[in-house]
């Protein structure tokens, strides 16, 4: 067991600002729980092995206990605090019962306090024990973990908490974290120390993040023999966009191909500036993981690193491909939270999970800076409530408790059970299982700083124009570009003349909007379970005039509106 002679000045020489204030703060104050909440690729990890060593030079501690969400995290706070001279041992098993003489502490999952929590308890009252959890919002993923993290860890003698998302889709309560009511009765999570991705952007400490977002024309075909068709970045009912969203991510449409194509294509751009530039896919499961491998594979030429979640040579592959110059990783759902590449600049967000807390974790694996004016840059499909999420970066989040779950909102738990099944089978929509027939991808728009950039098609000058952008750029020369661009742009449209738009036929009008009526007809019938007459019927005496067969385009309008004020209603 040895621990690294170093001076409190030697440790602090190499901290930014940031986690120099915090670790002043804490010292300052030198309590018994500390929350400290960075953006992802802030530091958080040397900020809490510096505080660690501090009190075990200070002998306020002898013994440190890492909690990770993931196993292969484990592994990546043993390889860091051995550069502190702390000897952590990743493999404790809770069978051995004894931790080795050579290590300090040792580093476990949340899932494996949950086993056997005395256990861990017994080891923590034994010597006095810095406790420090990573992503600490993971002991709220279940009550049966929290309370296992409470009845654990409550002996010990310090407790770090790190979160670099500190909020949750559930209602939760965190454990070791204070909450405090504000002036509408709601408990809000309360932290010691706050670093978000505004301030870090401005420090040069993350990357800034271009999002690319594509839109595009669905068509699939569902086991009951429905043939149904939608836009993505169109308003759509839930069920639509679930299995709009479904076909686009199908590896058997030209969606994905199209935007894995566009997203290589970026890399190999950004690879000019940064020649070992890496990619990640984060797919939805574990067959559309090695499909996206297999168009990888044809569009570049070489594999790609596959990383599933049940896999157990997960860590070494993530590991091999960080120390090499390889140009993709997939990974699976989960996974991306336990993905610590620096080299990763590009990503495709090709997952069905929407909830904030996995959107954030995704896109800080790309955020990790290693020098000035390098430039993230994230495919997504056209989603709004993705979309949502990628123009609001910079705003600061925190975890509410006492408030009802929203309708169709998916609890944490949900991801991690389903993160820790074998999945075999797209899981996106199982409950509306369906062929898909047609998926077309067209480029929608560049999302930065707030503010939104650019439509085209794929191929469009516009759609050329974002993915040569040069892979080295300070965070204000992006936005003076993106800029500059929007503004060429409006000036060729403006320049351009215009042309009469064609009068379509009225038969041509009539089946178009028969067509867009019988696709939310369809969603409505797997929604509520009415066969599709019904539903004609129920809008016939709702919005009046003759059966769908004499309609006229205005009266289909009119029955079109009402259904999308029914799905939006949830009547």
């Amino acid at each position: 067991m040895t621990l690294l002679e170093t001076s409190t000045s030697e440790r602090l020489s190499g901290l930014r600002q940031w986690q120099r204030e915090a670790y002043e703060e804490y010292f300052r104050r030198n309590p018994r729980d500390f929350l400290a909440v960075a953006t992802p690729g802030a530091g958080k990890t040397t900020f809490a092995l510096t505080l660690a060593s501090e009190l075990l030079a200070r002998h306020v501690v002898r013994s440190v206990t890492i909690v990770c969400p993931t196993e292969h995290l484990k592994k990546q706070w043993a390889e860091s605090a051995a550069h502190f001279g702390i000897a952590i041992d990743p493999d404790f098993k809770n069978g051995q019962g004894a931790l080795g003489r050579q290590y300090i502490g040792a580093a476990v999952t949340y899932a494996q306090v949950a086993a056997h929590p005395m256990l861990h308890r017994n080891r923590t009252e034994a010597r006095r024990t810095l406790v420090i959890f990573d992503e600490v919002h993971h002991a709220g993923d279940a009550l049966s973990w929290g309370d296992a993290v409470r009845e654990a860890f409550d002996p010990a003698a310090r407790r770090l908490s790190l979160t670099g998302t500190p909020f949750r889709s559930d209602v939760n309560p965190i454990p070791f974290v204070d909450y405090v009511q504000d002036h509408n009765g709601v408990r809000r999570c309360s932290w010691d120390y706050s670093y978000g991705y505004a301030p870090a952007l401005a420090d040069n400490v993350v990357r800034p993040v271009v999002f690319m977002a594509y839109s595009g024309e669905m068509r699939w075909r569902t086991r009951a023999g429905d043939e149904l068709a939608a836009r993505l970045g169109e308003p759509l009912t839930q069920d639509a966009l679930a299995q709009a969203w479904r076909a686009a991510l199908d590896p058997k449409g030209d969606w994905i191909k199209k935007v894995l194509t566009a997203a290589d294509r970026r890399l190999t751009e950004v690879r000019k500036a940064t020649p070992d530039a890496g990619g990640l896919v984060i797919a939805t499961d574990h067959e559309a993981a090695r499909a996206y491998a297999r168009i990888l594979r044809q569009i570049t030429g070489t594999g790609a690193t596959v990383v599933l979640s049940d896999d157990p040579t997960a860590s070494r592959k993530i590991k091999r491909f960080a120390e090499s110059d390889d140009r993709w990783m997939i990974a699976v759902r989960m996974v991306s939270e336990g993905v610590d590449v620096p080299r990763l600049m590009v990503g495709v967000y090709a997952t069905s999970t929407s909830t904030p807390l996995f959107f954030a974790q995704a896109v800080g694996r790309f955020v990790r800076v290693r020098r000035r004016g390098e430039v993230a840059s994230v495919f997504l499909p056209s989603v709004p409530t993705l979309l949502e999420y990628a123009g609001e970066m910079e705003r600061e989040r925190d975890h509410v408790l006492d408030r009802p779950l929203k309708e169709g909102e998916e609890p944490e738990q949900d991801l991690i059970d389903e993160a820790r099944k074998k999945r075999d089978t797209p899981d996106a929509g199982d409950e509306l299982p369906f062929e898909t027939m047609e998926s077309a991808a067209e480029f929608d728009r560049v999302l930065y700083d707030g503010s939104e950039f650019g439509s085209g098609a794929p191929g469009s000058p516009e759609e050329e124009d974002f993915l040569g952008l040069p892979g080295l750029l300070e965070p204000e020369q992006v936005s003076q570009l993106l800029r500059k661009r929007k503004a060429e742009i409006h000036a060729q449209q403006r320049k351009a003349p215009k042309e009469e738009p064609k009068q379509a036929a009225t038969h041509e009008v009539v089946a178009e909007l028969r067509r867009e009526l019988q696709t939310l007809v369809g969603a409505w019938h797997h929604r509520t379970g009415k066969p599709h007459g019904v539903i004609h019927t129920e809008l016939r005496n709702a919005c009046g005039g003759p059966p769908i067969a004499q309609a006229s385009p205005e009266q289909i309008r009119e029955r079109i509106a009402r259904l999308r004020s029914w799905a939006t209603r949830g009547r």
